[in-house]
């Protein structure tokens, strides 16, 4: 294991930030065919498929799971896959695909304070003022939609991403106080927690679906597969390889290209604020986290 990325690691990064910065353009494609319900509950269940296949190609044996750990699964299942796919993809239908990947940046900076009263990261100035500066460009990110609930779907659906983000928040703070376990053993069994808890909840309001054309149908098989198995593969390889700070790079190209794929493929309107709030939330994220960024790039 080494501390100095390779320019493997670099390739993996970047491939990284492009898989999970296309993932919201890929779920708006998903929607013109199929219900929010739906798209969540087929990216949840395909992924969980993959990466059990997976484990099983690795050689990796389901652990003893006592009552605690499997309390930890079970919560991290419903924060981590099945909420926020749901959330997700029900307020894709009424904001475009950047928006969703610009409140998903906003990630980082609100796991920081929730660290500091509930886990082991303590909140200095400097993060302080990144945390500051990052939800600064939240407000300027949704405000609008602020000033208008109660006035249409739009305010809503914007509160729904911004809902989503928050659920991966928590679930990262309950992932490190997590008991021990395989990172893919525990990504996998999160993900078949959100099958379970989605498959008959995607029954009940939109029943089995069809298979709705290669766009849609070809965008659900995609969101199974590359933001899960593939995406988890490669997460795992970076941090073995350059460490967990260099993973942080990902962080800050996942906004970027959901902007970038929104309006070159899906040819959505990005209004100034967009830019503005990623501005700020870049910012923010690194101020925050300037001393390990610091360290990776100059070595010292």
């Amino acid at each position: 294991m080494t501390d100095n990325p390779t320019s493997r690691d670099w390739a993996g990064v970047i491939t990284l930030g492009l898989i999970w910065g296309g993932t919201f353009m890929v779920v708006a494609i998903a929607l013109e065919g199929y219900g929010p319900v739906t798209v969540a509950t087929a990216r949840t269940t395909l992924g969980a498929l993959a990466l059990w296949g997976l484990m099983r190609v690795m050689g990796k044996t389901m652990p003893g799971l006592s009552g605690a750990l499997w309390w930890s699964i079970s919560i991290i299942g419903i924060l981590s896959t099945a909420l926020p796919f749901v959330l997700l993809s029900w307020g894709q239908q009424y904001v475009p695909s950047a928006f969703a990947g610009l409140s998903m940046a906003a990630i980082p900076l609100m796991v920081l304070p929730l660290a500091h009263f509930f886990s082991d990261e303590p909140l200095n100035a400097r993060k302080f003022i990144g945390v500051s500066l990052g939800f600064c460009g939240a407000l300027v990110l949704i405000g609008p939609g602020l000033m208008q609930l109660g006035q249409g779907t739009e305010p809503l659906a914007q509160l729904a991403c911004v809902g989503a983000a928050f659920c991966y928040s928590l679930a990262s703070i309950l992932t490190r106080r997590c008991p021990p376990i395989d990172p893919l053993v525990l990504a996998t069994l999160t993900l078949v927690v959100g099958s379970v808890l989605l498959l008959p909840i995607m029954l009940m309001t939109e029943g089995v679906p069809d298979w709705q054309g290669a766009r849609p149908g070809l965008a659900i098989i995609a969101l199974g597969l590359l933001p899960t198995a593939l995406a988890t593969l490669l997460r795992v390889s970076i941090i073995r390889s350059a460490g967990s700070v260099f993973m942080t790079l990902v962080n800050y190209q996942v906004p970027v290209w959901s902007m970038v794929f929104g309006a070159w493929i899906l040819s959505e309107a990005l209004p100034v604020r967009f830019y503005v709030a990623l501005g700020l939330i870049l910012t923010g994220l690194a101020i925050s986290q300037w001393f390990s960024l610091r360290k990776m790039l100059i070595g010292r």
